[in-house]
């Protein structure tokens, strides 16, 4: 099959993207103590993991961390690579190899998918926090679930672009049209936020999207879900599916897909409700 009829198939059979971010960067650690007029130090709270999902990177979640940080936790928020699901998930994998004690670890959209991978077999990992994300099971993949139900718009808000991978192989990276970004992701967040995340968007590959999950964490690990009610990407419907068949614990907040954006206080008593169950 050639390039061009394979960027052509993009906008029919892929469905769901991840995320919605500002600037670009490597990877942003935070630690306590916090900023001024916060706690002084960690005390007993596991450190959180914060994991970005496509069109984003870890300044997505600027929002959050001042909050967690405010309230004495260390956080971690990681520069997921978006290149594939396995590659994602053993980089995180590498980086929770480096942190000491509990681990309470949130995923953003396709970043659910990432921790889903990387913390089976982690006894750090104490629980799973979903935010507008994928759960999968073992086998299915980011366009899959997306699929399955109706309410994304997000193929005919996608703009292809033709790359060569690490191993010379062609690929496609996945854009959001600019004039479509912030009806599409962030549509209650404000346009001076969004017109900079427009442009500064990190593409995730075709590839990524259609890999399937690995066996997943969150059959061993509790999880919380934050079902985002006004999502144009990953449609309520099925964040609600994925909720019930992990037997998590379910918010819902009406939000476009950009929760860890507009919501950031929603988003934080979600991972700290999962935090305070750790031991």
């Amino acid at each position: 099959m050639n390039r061009t009829s394979r960027i052509s198939r993009t906008h029919t059979t892929v469905t769901v993207l991840a995320g919605a971010g500002v600037a670009a960067g490597l990877l942003a650690t935070t630690i306590a103590p916090a900023s001024a007029g916060g706690p002084a130090d960690r005390g007993d709270k596991p450190t959180v993991v914060l994991v970005h999902g496509a069109f984003a990177d870890s300044t997505s979640w600027n929002g959050v961390i001042d909050r967690l940080r405010h309230d004495g936790y260390p956080v971690v928020a990681v520069a997921n690579p978006l290149r594939s699901l396995s590659g994602d998930s053993a980089y995180l994998k590498d980086v929770l190899a480096g942190i000491d004690g509990p681990v309470v670890l949130a995923g953003h959209s396709y970043g659910g998918s990432v921790i889903s991978n990387a913390a089976t077999g982690n006894k750090n990992v104490k629980a799973l926090v979903y935010l507008a994300a994928f759960l999968p099971e073992k086998g299915e993949s980011a366009v899959e679930l997306s699929g399955r139900f109706p309410g994304s718009t997000l193929g005919d808000a996608l703009r292809p672009v033709p790359v060569t991978n690490a191993d010379g192989s062609p690929g496609t990276d996945l854009y959001i049209q600019n004039d479509k970004f912030r009806h599409q992701f962030a549509a209650d967040v404000p346009r001076n936020k969004t017109d900079l995340m427009t442009v500064t968007q990190r593409p995730v590959t075709e590839a990524a999207l259609a890999e399937g999950a690995a066996e997943p964490a969150w059959k061993t690990i509790p999880s919380w879900v934050l079902v985002a009610t006004r999502d144009l990407n990953i449609p309520p419907a099925a964040q609600e599916f994925m909720a019930r068949r992990a037997g998590a614990h379910t918010t819902e907040v009406r939000s476009s897909h950009a929760v860890s954006v507009s919501h950031s206080g929603k988003v934080t008593g979600v991972i700290e409700d999962a935090a305070r169950s750790v031991r």
